[in-house]
């Protein structure tokens, strides 16, 4: 090994090391704002990211989304944030992305969710894991990298972004068709103990069922969404137990699933109901065809529908209906041959500060930087957080960052940079 960059690492870990503490408070700064999505008025967060940056001299473009593109989506404000830090001409630009908004915090925390409390080597909190957490990993690991290696050519940017939970088209993909950034590479927000070369895509739908409403008392005047509902589920569930026998080739991810994560419906207690609402979600291995399986999907339900109608002897206006309106189609990340430098460096400085070598795996999430390999820039995600996201409390109450696996992710990034632009 050569002992040059031996120094160099040891005095990167150092300097992480010396200001673990101060990057502890920022992203306890962070944690303390909201960024609920939905409702998802995240810009007052990019403005307070973009305070704390100010004082590193990390100067951070604000890039509003139109009002109207995000009210149309389903949001209230997003600013996505570019830090740009040349160090010369020639070179790779390597952008590290983190997003900002985070689903809702839910019930049964025993830690406010936005407290950012640290207790016995974690910080509690919304978002500490995904991916707050590595607004201040990549923060602190550029700051270590311009303070030691000091690099001479290429660029890193931060990207910090507020539309993951959307889909990513107002935040990555928002500054990708705006032509404001085209790294070379690309390092988004993970966790600590594997390096994902891939991922699944997602298929949102909202369903909905029209029957007619009718007093309780007098059912059979009126025609029951609900059962009608029922009946639908019952055979996507059906196709449900069907995936498991499609297997993916991609080590990490399995089978293909889909879930019914939302219904609404019914007016009162004592009313047959006119109209339910389902929203179901289907994760798709990257073999599968986003089309195929949309296609798929819509056959089932206009099966299901025809044989309950047919059931009952429902037709004309008496038949029940359904519209299906996409909600989302996010296509699964696969892994471009560019990455090999990226997965080579976080698997050697991983190996060496973690004393075990992540794997490159695929994971069965979804991501927003399939936008970015989409656009031919090779991308892998890696950060700050557990083995897995059950370990991490993502999404569920008690959401929490081993502070170990953050400083640790720090100095790996870090060194990685450092090789990446040597």
């Amino acid at each position: 090994m050569n002992t040059d960059a031996q120094a160099t690492y040891a005095a990167l870990d150092a300097w992480i090391d010396q200001h673990f503490d101060e990057q502890v408070q920022f992203l306890q700064q962070l944690v303390r704002v909201p960024t609920d999505t939905p409702p998802g008025n995240n810009a007052p967060h990019a403005e307070r990211t973009a305070e704390l940056l100010a004082p590193f001299g990390f100067e951070a473009e604000r890039h509003v989304v139109p009002e109207a593109e995000v009210r149309d989506y389903g949001m209230q404000s997003i600013t996505n944030l570019i830090v740009r830090r040349p160090y010369g001409d020639g070179g790779k630009t390597i952008a590290l992305n983190a997003h900002g908004d985070v689903v809702p915090p839910g019930e049964g925390w025993t830690h406010d969710p936005y407290g950012a409390e640290v207790a016995d080597g974690r910080m509690y909190g919304r978002a500490t894991a995904v991916s707050k957490s590595d607004f201040s990993t990549f923060t602190y690991a550029v700051r270590a990298l311009e303070a030691v290696a000091r690099p001479a050519k290429g660029a890193v940017e931060l990207h910090f972004t507020y539309d993951e939970e959307f889909g990513g088209l107002l935040g990555p993909g928002w500054l990708l068709e705006q032509g404001l950034t085209k790294p070379d590479l690309l390092i988004a927000a993970g966790f600590s103990y594997e390096v994902v070369t891939a991922h699944n895509g997602c298929l949102q739908m909202e369903v909905t069922v029209h029957g007619k409403m009718a007093h309780a008392a007098v059912p059979y005047t009126g025609v029951d969404a609900l059962q009608a509902a029922v009946a639908l589920m019952n055979a996507l569930y059906a196709e449900n137990e069907k995936y498991r026998s499609v297997r993916s080739q991609v080590a990490g991810i399995n089978h293909p699933y889909l879930n019914i994560g939302r219904i609404e419906g019914g007016t009162n207690t004592n009313v047959i109901p006119g109209k339910v609402v389902l929203k179901l979600d289907r994760r798709m291995i990257p073999e599968e065809d986003p089309a195929e399986v949309e296609a798929s999907i819509r056959a089932v339900i206009a099966r299901a529908v025809q044989q309950f109608n047919e059931g009952r002897g429902y037709q004309g206006e008496d038949a029940v209906r359904v519209d299906i309106r996409r909600l989302l189609l996010a296509r699964a990340m696969t892994p471009l041959a560019g990455n090999a430098p990226l997965v080579d460096a976080i698997q050697k400085h991983g190996e060496a500060i973690f004393g075990e070598k992540p794997p490159a795996v695929g994971t069965p999430l979804y991501t927003d930087v399939r936008l970015y390999v989409e656009r031919g820039i090779p991308g892998v995600i890696y950060g700050a957080g557990p083995r897995t996201v059950l370990d991490s409390h993502a999404k569920r109450a008690d959401e929490r960052v081993e502070l170990e696996d953050l400083r640790r992710a720090t100095k790996v990034v870090a060194r990685s940079l450092a090789d990446l632009l040597a």
